[in-house]
């Protein structure tokens, strides 16, 4: 059964830090692209970044590239997003998810494309 939880999530005052972390247990981690999407209320879905499986591409919205940073570490089954100079904006559910590689320009930002998704954590960022 595969399973990604995701933990890290919080309160923080605009301008502050967190760091989101995403187990993941039941599939052959380090096979998949993982990525991170967020939801904020009353909002779509929205791709937030995306790495490869061996963590030699990394990829982001327009919206947080230069502040956020995803990484993995494939021996702790893992992946992060560290978010930096957080926002109001920023406020919203924010959920993992691996997905089998496939092929196509930016596959990686369509959530469809995600095999496995986590629960989610939830990121309130006050002004």
């Amino acid at each position: 059964q595969v399973q990604l939880v995701e933990s890290g999530g919080g309160l923080v005052q605009a301008g502050g830090s967190l760091r989101l972390s995403c187990a993941a247990s039941g599939l052959t981690f380090s096979s998949y692209a993982m990525g991170w999407f967020r939801q904020a209320p009353g909002k779509e879905r929205e791709f937030v970044a995306s790495i490869s499986r061996s963590a030699g591409s990394t990829y982001y919205a327009d919206s947080v590239k230069g502040r956020f940073t995803i990484s993995r570490d494939n021996a702790k089954n893992t992946a992060y997003l560290q978010m930096n100079s957080l926002k109001p904006e920023d406020t919203a559910v924010y959920s993992c998810a691996a997905a089998s590689p496939r092929f196509g320009v930016s596959w990686y930002r369509r959530s469809t494309n995600y095999d496995y998704w986590g629960q989610g954590t939830r990121v309130i960022i006050s002004a």
